[in-house]
């Protein structure tokens, strides 16, 4: 085929060969590259042939490169898209377009292209440029298992406004029975299939499952209504230990803790429906909750090594009480006593010459007060008042944190995990090959075979309680804001203010939010 011809050379096309005899010794590199601009199809792979011919004044015929087809498809791997590109001219397109349309219908049904067809715009196409031409439709994925739970007590305190009801009316304790309801799991819907440019049908994936978060000696699942149901095994109280829902042992007190009940402690939550009466102590591994209206007097030690400690109507410590919580504790109020917290303290209306020590020390903003004492936290302070007008030594500190000593606790903390982790493995192949025998066992192998799986327990317990203090650490490594002491009312003159290793004696009344700018504090 001849693809053109003058005075000055000729191109000639066989079997998708190209090939140029030149006619003239006049014909150079610039008219070459003038001649190729005009024939997309044309693709040049031996250039250095032409120049050398040009140079040497050659009149044979050169292969130069080849004729390619007018447009080309390519498909993708997933068959879900395929491109045309054009090699023909614009002004070739513009005057063809019915016959180009044909050369795509007959490229489509070559290539086994049935669905999705994209049409195209043939005025605005340019030459070498991809278009997609065909389009499947992708498959959606499923939606994913919807997972809820019964919902916990709202351990939040309301301050009522007219100041003389109950300052803390919570809800702290959900009781629960045997068979109830604590949560409920949708399964993962399957997907909708897809269909690709051949018109095969693509497969969707299924949602996502999830699995229900719960302690197995607690709770139980059960198919109901096609859900995934989740009922509690025992009566109890509704908690949470180590992030997984749990049904905790109840103890409810009707009266005083005190010389009919003796100390407590107990392996679950106690509700005291009265008072602890003074010298007496209660400890409990899940929450505590106290609700006699005149609150606790003189109590020896209130602790949760666990969870929360809820005391309704506040503390006349005399110097002795001390409240200890694994979690949080929400307070009424605080009178000469020592209070500590991993997490959060909420106080209500004052905290009186008390020791305070958690993450973060709320008082209600409006009227809260803090005087005399020391209170002390890592992130942040915040009360209506503190101090007095006689200028009551009252020490408010937030101590930040160190984040090199954080990041080596943790890593202390991880490799004892590790180790404890690796002998409880151990561990349970002893006691699962001791199980074996236990029918056929002497007194002296039962009592080893006990001692072995009291080991056990007791280092998976460990194992747990190290988890958690990793998960704690690394929550306060996580905290990016400010650390700072906020009084909104008014700071007393005697007041010493510190954050970090910067502290300051007020020598005046003032309010606002006290923290480190610029490395001083901004008293």
């Amino acid at each position: 085929m001849i693809i053109e011809e003058n005075d000055d050379m000729s191109l000639l096309e066989d079997s998708g060969r190209v090939y140029i005899t030149i006619k003239k010794d006049g014909f150079n590199l610039k008219k070459f590259d003038e001649m190729t601009r005009k024939y997309p199809r044309l693709k040049v792979s031996n250039f250095m042939a032409v120049k050398k011919a040009v140079e040497s004044k050659s009149h044979e015929a050169i292969e130069i490169g080849t004729w390619i087809e007018s447009m080309e498809l390519d498909i993708s791997a997933d068959k879900m898209q395929a491109l045309i590109t054009f090699y023909e001219s614009q002004a070739y397109i513009h005057e063809n377009i019915i016959d180009v349309q044909s050369a795509i219908q007959k490229l489509l049904v070559e290539h086994h292209i049935t669905y999705g067809q994209q049409p195209l715009d043939f005025l605005t196409i340019k030459t070498g440029k991809s278009y997609i031409i065909a389009q499947g439709l992708p498959p959606q994925k499923g939606e994913d298992a919807k997972i809820s739970y019964l919902s916990q007590a709202e351990k939040k305190p309301v301050i009522n406004e007219d100041g003389k009801a109950d300052y803390f009316d919570m809800n702290f304790i959900v009781e629960i029975e045997e068979g109830s309801w604590l949560g409920e799991k949708i399964p993962p819907k399957n997907g909708t299939p897809g269909k690709n440019i051949m018109g095969e049908q693509v497969p969707a994936s299924p949602g996502n499952d999830l699995p229900l978060k719960y302690d197995t000696k607690c709770a139980y699942e059960v198919e109901e209504g096609g859900k995934t149901v989740l009922r509690s095994k025992t009566k109890g109280v509704i908690g949470e230990v180590n992030g997984l829902l749990s049904v905790q042992k109840h103890l409810i007190v009707d009266g005083d803790v005190g010389l009919e009940t003796g100390n407590l402690k107990f392996d679950g939550s106690i509700q005291v429906k009265g008072t602890i009466m003074p010298g007496y102590s209660v400890i409990a591994s899940g929450d505590v909750s106290v609700e006699a209206k005149e609150g606790v007097n003189s109590a020896e030690l209130i602790k949760s090594t666990e969870g929360d400690v809820f005391i309704k109507g506040g503390i006349f410590g005399r110097g002795v009480t001390k409240v200890e919580a694994h979690k949080n504790i929400y307070i009424k109020h605080a009178n000469e006593c020592s209070l500590e917290a991993k997490e959060n303290i909420q106080i209500g209306y004052y905290a009186l010459g008390s020791t305070i020590f958690a993450n973060e020390i709320f008082l209600d903003e409006r009227k809260g007060k803090i005087i005399g004492g020391k209170v002390i936290a890592i992130n942040s302070i915040t009360a209506a008042y503190c101090g007095n007008s006689l200028e009551r030594k009252t020490e408010l500190i937030v101590q930040g944190i160190d984040r090199k000593i954080l990041t080596e606790n943790a890593k202390i903390h991880a490799e004892k995990m590790m180790k404890l982790q690796n002998e409880l493995t151990k561990l349970n192949v002893q006691v699962s090959q001791l199980k074996q025998l236990e029918n056929t066992m002497s007194i002296q192998q039962i009592a080893v075979y006990e001692q072995t799986k009291q080991k056990y327990n007791n280092m998976q317990q460990e194992v747990k309680e190290i988890d958690a203090e990793i998960q704690r650490i690394l929550k306060m490594l996580r905290h990016t804001g400010d650390y700072y002491i906020n009084i909104t009312k008014e700071a007393n003159a005697g007041t010493i203010i510190q954050i970090g290793n910067k502290s300051s004696m007020l020598a005046s009344r003032t309010n606002g939010k006290f923290k480190l700018e610029n490395g001083e504090l901004n008293v």
